[in-house]
């Protein structure tokens, strides 16, 4: 039997969403890169890259709105906030799977993600 038990099938699960999200997410990233703008809104950045994850608060995301999860990153202020975002923190990856986004699309994002939480 492929799925040992509940457990296994929600690990496996997990695992498999999460290949889904990376794999597409390489593909928008080639899409943004081709379509020439030079600079791209935190919003569209947030609703492209981000939203995947801290939408839902996939493997500890703070999620977008929820005030209570932002906070305590907030108060570490946005230099700390922008070396985890470019750097990759816990399971989040370096630049958020945005491989050609700019520190100040990064800094873009991570703004628009405090201001609607």
């Amino acid at each position: 039997m492929l799925y040992q038990s509940v457990k296994h099938h929600t690990v496996f699960s997990q695992i498999a969403i999460l290949f889904i999200i990376m794999t597409g997410m390489t593909v928008s990233s080639a899409a943004l890169s081709a379509s020439g703008s030079t600079a791209r809104s935190g919003g569209k950045l947030f609703n492209t890259f981000c939203v995947a994850c801290h939408m839902q608060g996939v493997a500890g995301a703070p999620k977008l709105g929820n005030s209570a999860d932002w906070l305590p990153r907030r108060e570490k202020g946005m230099p700390t906030l922008l070396k985890h975002a470019i750097e990759g923190l816990n399971a989040m990856p370096p630049r958020g799977m945005c491989s050609n986004c700019s520190d100040d699309e990064i800094q873009a994002a991570i703004q628009f993600m405090l201001d609607n939480s």
